[in-house]
């Protein structure tokens, strides 16, 4: 097979149908689809079932696989790897969708140019709109991964085409029982990758219907998970290039807590000040990112908070909330 797809499942009956017709219609037909079910306790499961059925052609490259229990999204992306037998792996979240010529064309520039990783633009898609999310490019794997630590460009896993060897060669997984920021293992593979390649084309579609919801969801213990994988990308990286990166990571650990600002929560103020207070010398360093967005890290830095609350308002709620809703 050209390319693995490992797609996790789990509670999403309302978006599956959609994500696995997107994928079964794809245009490249050497693809092998890994569905993992990670003990869904919805219908998930007899929808995706459902789909496979209307694509008689691709049953022999569908492989269903199960967990008995509920172990999370970086345990069933790791489950996919395992069975993945393709050149290339692709991973797609389960409700979001995907462009007909997405992996043909990928997986075409891959070749031709004989990169271990490829990247495209992606759609932000609201429910009523969307946006067109343009990705930087890059000439080689150290600059796009200084990009993806400063946060100009996104480390998520599901707009890259990655060379399955990279995984299995260098032994990089996702880490169990740390599902949020487990998006930041893009960043290690880059870091072993010898050729990069960006397709300035949009293909994914990033499915967002609640543009607020980080204040809604947040936890401690979603945030400490942030941090173990902060600190695991930290360690790889200084083992390998040592204080090379020292303004990367430091801005790595400022866009981490950059959230808290974008909510309008005095708690979420204290978390900022309290956490990676050590990289807040760096923000005017930082010109990876927006102008904007150095200014707000600046204010909270010198604890104005009505500036960080007056931009959330007009960025977070009436933009974000309105605008693009």
């Amino acid at each position: 097979m050209k390319v693995s797809v490992v797609v996790p499942i789990y509670k999403v009956e309302v978006f599956i149908a959609k994500c696995a017709e997107s994928l079964l219609s794809q245009t490249l037909d050497d693809v092998e689809f890994i569905f993992v079910d990670d003990a869904t306790p919805d219908r998930s499961m007899e929808l995706l079932q459902q789909c496979i059925e209307r694509h008689p052609h691709r049953k022999g490259q569908v492989k269903v696989l199960r967990h008995e229990r509920n172990r999370g999204l970086p345990a069933a992306r790791n489950t996919g790897l395992a069975a993945a037998e393709g050149e290339y792996v692709f991973h797609c979240d389960s409700d979001d969708f995907v462009e007909p010529d997405m992996l043909e064309v990928l997986y075409g520039a891959a070749q031709e140019r004989n990169a271990d990783i490829v990247w495209c633009d992606w759609y932000l898609s609201f429910e009523h709109s969307e946006r067109y999310m343009k990705q930087p490019d890059y000439e080689t794997s150290l600059n796009a991964l200084k990009a993806m630590l400063a946060g100009q460009m996104k480390f998520n896993v599901w707009n890259k085409l990655v060379r399955r060897n990279l995984y299995t060669d260098h032994r990089i997984f996702f880490p169990e029982g740390y599902a949020m920021g487990e998006d930041m293992t893009m960043m290690l593979l880059f870091a072993v990758a010898s050729k990069v390649v960006y397709v300035p084309r949009a293909f994914y579609h990033y499915v967002k219907l609640n543009a607020s919801a980080y204040s809604q969801n947040f936890s401690l213990q979603h945030w400490n998970a942030v941090k173990h994988n902060i600190q695991r990308v930290e360690t790889a990286l200084r083992r390998q290039w040592g204080t090379e990166l020292d303004l990367e990571i430091a801005c790595m650990k400022l866009e981490a807590k950059f959230p808290f600002l974008m909510t309008g929560d005095a708690d979420m103020y204290k978390l900022w000040v309290t956490n990676y207070s050590e990289a807040d010398a760096y923000i005017p360093k930082n010109h990876y990112i927006s102008f904007r967005r150095r200014m707000v890290q600046w204010c909270a830095a010198r604890h104005w908070w009505g500036m960080v609350r007056l931009h959330y308002w007009v960025v977070c709620k009436l933009v974000y909330g309105i605008i693009y809703k």
